[in-house]
This record gives C-alpha cells, sequence and structure tokens, in this order.
C-alpha cells in the first residue's frame, strides 16, 4: 500500500559520515549552511578521523540545527552508512558524502518533487560532476552515467522491472545525493558483506518491495569525483569486479524468480560493469599487477553463469587471495 498522504512538508535528514579531507568537508558543512530552504537537520558522524579538529569547528557553528558524533570504534564506509540509518528520524534522509555539495536548491527542489510525487520512496535529483578541485568535469564514467539514465523532460517516476533493468545495465545514480524515505532506509538498510555495490543493492531491493524512484534533472547537487574514493581504488586492483560479479549474479537469480526476465538477462550481462572492467586492464599492466590483472580480464570477458541456468557453466573465477 502506498503511505498516505503528508499533511506537511516532509521533515528531511542530512546524514554525513565522515572521515576525509577537513577542508572539503567545510566546504560541504557550507554548502548545506546556505540552503534557500532553512528547515533541515544535519548530523555528522566522525568514524574516528585522526584529527578532531573538524569535530570543533563544527561544533563551534553552535547552530542548533547541526549535531556531532564521533564513533568510539572505526565502522568502515558500510557500518557508518548503517549507522546513518540507525540514527535518522526525519521522513526522509540523505546520506551527504562528506566532500561533495548541495547546491542552494537542494532542499527546497526536494520538497517540491515529494509535493508532486507523494507516493516517491526515493529521490535522485539532478546532479553536476565536478573534479577533485571543484572544477566542473564530465569524465567516462560520467558520460556512461548520461547514457545508461533514462530520458525524460521534466522529472519522471519510475518503478519495477523496467527500473531494475535500468539500474543494472548502468548504475546511473549518485549515491550521496539520494533523498530516500527514511523508513524503507530503516527497513532495508546496507548489507554487510558489500563495500561497492551497497548503493545499488539497497535500490534494488526497494525496487523488488514495490517502491519508486523521481528522477529529476533540475540541478541540485554536486558529486565530487576523484581518485580517493572506495569505488575508485577498489577498481585499480580489480576486488569491486569481484564484488560485482557476484552481486549481478545473485541479483539475476532474484529477478529470476520474480520472472522479471529482462531485468534478470541485463543482470547476467552486466555490460557496463564488464566495460568499465576492461577500461582498468592498461592502468593494471603498467603497474605490474598480475593478480589485479587477472581479475580484471576474468570479469570482462568470463562467460557470466546463473544456477538457474539463464547461463551455462563458467571458467572458475579468480577470487581475491588467489
Amino acid at each position: 500500500m502506498p503511505p498516505p498522504l503528508p499533511t506537511a512538508p516532509p521533515s528531511i535528514d542530512l546524514m554525513m559520515p565522515f572521515y576525509g579531507d577537513p577542508a572539503l568537508f567545510r566546504l560541504a558543512v557550507k554548502s548545506i549552511l546556505g540552503q534557500t530552504d532553512p528547515l533541515w537537520r544535519l548530523v555528522v558522524i566522525d568514524d574516528q578521523y585522526p584529527d578532531d579538529e573538524p569535530g570543533r569547528w563544527l561544533e563551534g557553528l553552535a547552530d542548533p540545527r547541526i549535531s556531532y558524533l564521533r564513533n568510539e570504534t572505526n565502522l568502515g564506509v558500510s557500518g557508518n552508512f548503517r549507522k546513518c540509518a540507525a540514527l535518522a528520524t526525519a521522513d526522509f534522509t540523505t546520506i551527504v558524502g562528506c566532500d561533495d555539495l548541495l547546491l542552494p536548491n537542494y532542499v527546497t527542489r526536494l520538497r517540491q518533487l515529494l509535493a508532486t510525487f507523494p507516493h516517491a520512496d526515493f529521490v535522485q535529483p539532478g546532479v553536476r560532476v565536478m573534479d577533485a578541485d571543484g572544477a566542473d568535469s564530465f569524465p567516462l564514467a560520467d558520460q556512461v552515467k548520461r547514457l545508461c539514465r533514462p530520458h525524460a523532460d521534466g522529472p519522471v517516476e519510475l518503478s519495477g522491472e523496467v527500473l531494475a533493468a535500468s539500474l543494472m545495465r548502468g548504475t546511473w545514480t549518485y549515491f550521496p545525493s539520494i533523498a530516500w524515505r527514511t523508513s524503507l532506509l530503516k527497513r532495508h538498510g546496507f548489507r554487510e558483506d558489500l563495500d561497492v555495490a551497497l548503493d545499488l543493492a539497497l535500490e534494488i531491493d526497494i525496487i523488488v518491495s514495490g517502491g519508486r524512484l523521481v528522477l529529476d534533472d533540475t540541478p541540485s547537487f554536486r558529486y565530487r569525483r576523484h581518485s580517493g574514493s572506495v569505488s575508485s581504488w577498489t577498481a585499480h586492483d580489480g576486488s569491486r569486479f569481484v564484488e560485482e560479479r557476484r552481486y549481478f549474479l545473485e541479483c539475476a537469480e532474484q529477478m529470476t524468480a520474480l520472472g522479471w526476465n529482462h531485468a534478470a538477462r541485463v543482470a547476467v550481462r552486466h555490460v557496463s560493469s564488464r566495460l568499465n572492467a576492461l577500461t582498468r586492464v592498461p592502468a593494471s599492466v603498467k603497474a605490474g599487477d598480475v593478480h589485479g590483472l587477472r581479475i580484471l580480464v576474468n570479469h570482462a570477458f568470463g562467460r557470466p553463469y546463473l544456477r538457474s541456468g539463464i547461463r551455462s557453466a563458467a571458467p572458475r573465477a579468480v577470487t581475491p587471495g588467489e
């Protein structure tokens, strides 16, 4: 059943897991302070960053809308995401990257979209990409995202097998910009066995349960792409593709069980993931990383398979530690 129509504008939590460059962190916080709609709550969860100066700076702002917590132990990426979800209390929650920027209209635009699409379960706002130095950028990865992304004039609501297949063909969403219905974020959560594909897994879980995504084309968020991200450094040694291969094949079996056969075939092929691995091969060769090269080549050219029989048996997959 769709959730009841809201009687008041939805409340919004901006949860920010912090472990990174303090200067970029301060810029991220200032972008939130610059929102044209002042009705938000920011919770920063410091994952044991070695320097406590960022926390002192944040508390020095003395803004009642801002809370600062410091973990007793380092929880890691997925662990801190799970803590963000657990502590969220608003109607909708965004888990903001500590080096990303909200454009001044982010909260305003989000509330406009939720008023137009009151049954939305998660919202992908319009995103502009920047490089590590903050300059507008449009690298290959984001060109591919744009090609894979559904095209529409203005915001659109998507759901079901069509949406699942689209995301598995190429993950065109930007996780730190997404606003999630908090009740579903808590219900589905982040898987402990995933580090790179955990955002896609959450999206697919919500879609499979009948959830709806609103996709917007009005920019309200700036996503920082740089080599320091988890997805970047795990791509260089190939470890992210071991995880992706496992997840896509698992997902394909789930789609098959649902009768979503087109989505299952898209998951089996996971073409964009395999092409991404192929683009990493030259760097692996240059670095002389034989183990990483084997993983990349296996992912790019290995024949996918499923126990359900969508594909016949494939060559043995290369796993970490071999």
